[in-house]
């Protein structure tokens, strides 16, 4: 097979979960596939490893996006003879593309945030998402998405064949793995200065993330835990900042609600390891990669009970209503307080987090594209 990929949001969307995974992905096709070529558009540094016998690697610039998208990559794709075009985030840059008697298209559709929470996402996506997509996915031979539940929301919402979609969950890097605790709070102290027992939560602050009710929720438990205990909420916050930090201010919480802002990538697991447990309570998630990333560290997570959450925990985690912020407060309270209830998620945690590898995810991929090729050629 002669297949093309545009992995630069494995640049661009570094960070997210959707640099994640193109990144991951490509790099374990390359892996475990001797027998195809690839035809990778890429843009940003670190570009020998992607560089294989039997990759070609286009870098381009991250500018320009659309002369890149409309003109170049589809001369490329004409001139090698790709069979198989591959779009990992959502289909955006691509509304006039077209797939050929020659060459197929595949794209990753991660979630339709725009479509089900359009207040919380920023207008500029909103408009490319909802202008691009619906066009993308009626040129797409197949689709990949990272959930079940992300699957029957497309065919709810573009009436796609069940079977053009093929569902291939997300994994952890590496990095993501148990630690000596007391190594990763020393290391926390040196740097950060936080030298005392807290609940961890990292994903972003969309309102969809229901930070808002996360916070509300541990002003009313914080005073019944059984030793103190702060909430830490890592990355940057931009526009949600001041509604946030006003609201510890409210609750007359402030000093028990630690913003970090941003943390190195490579310092997360350390973070992961040092917390007593993680919380991730967000209303909308595709897949909810944050939680895998704390289970796969040995942590008890207290998560929502919507969307995708449920395919990723199953029964590993303390699962509530997002809504329902006495049920929060309550859950808060209970793992806090319950040595043998956190004790007993963190190792039901883990073993859930083996179930997922990027090995699984490429095969799985790889697998999609051999039925493009078998049913197209």
């Amino acid at each position: 097979m002669k297949i093309a990929i545009d992995m630069r949001g494995a640049y661009l969307y570094h960070g997210t979960g959707i640099g994640t995974y193109t990144k991951n992905l490509v790099n374990h096709l390359l892996k475990i596939d001797n027998s195809n070529t690839y035809d990778l558009f890429y843009c940003g540094e670190n570009t020998h490893e992607f560089k294989k016998d039997n990759s070609n690697l286009h870098l381009i610039s991250r500018k320009h996006s659309s002369f890149f998208e409309q003109k170049y990559i589809p001369h490329i794709l004409k001139k090698n003879e790709s069979q198989i075009f591959h779009i990992p985030q959502n289909g955006i840059g691509y509304k006039n593309l077209t797939a050929t008697d020659k060459f197929k298209i595949t794209v990753t559709i991660h979630d339709l945030i725009p479509y089900v929470l359009p207040q919380t996402v920023g207008k500029t996506y909103l408009k490319n998402f909802l202008k691009d997509v619906p066009y993308v996915i009626e040129q797409s031979t197949s689709i990949i998405t990272v959930s079940n539940y992300s699957k029957q929301e497309i065919i709810k919402f573009f009436s796609v064949d069940p079977d053009k979609i093929s569902v291939t969950p997300l994994a952890t890097n590496s990095m993501f793995k148990p630690i000596n605790k007391i190594l990763a709070k020393d290391f926390i102290k040196q740097k950060y200065n936080i030298d005392y027992d807290f609940i961890l939560y990292l994903g972003g602050f969309s309102k969809r993330k229901n930070v808002y009710n996360l916070i509300s929720s541990f002003a009313d438990a914080y005073k019944n835990f059984n030793k103190p205990i702060k909430l830490i909420l890592l990355g940057n916050i931009r526009e949600e900042f001041e509604v946030l930090k006003n609201l510890a201010r409210e609750k007359n919480i402030e000093e028990h609600i630690i913003f970090t802002g941003f943390v190195p990538e490579n310092e997360l697991p350390i973070f992961y390891n040092a917390c007593e447990f993680f919380v991730y309570i967000s209303l909308y998630e595709g897949f909810g990669l944050p939680i895998l990333e704390a289970m796969s560290c040995k942590k008890a997570v207290l998560s929502s009970n919507v969307t995708s959450i449920p395919e990723v925990v199953e029964d590993s985690s303390y699962s509530i209503d997002p809504y329902d912020t006495l049920k929060i407060s309550e859950a808060l309270c209970e793992i806090s307080n319950n040595n043998i209830l956190r004790n007993n998620l963190e190792e039901k945690a883990y073993v859930q987090s083996k179930k997922f590898s990027w090995d699984k995810c490429a095969h799985r991929t790889l697998t999609s594209y051999s039925k493009i090729i078998k049913e197209n050629f």
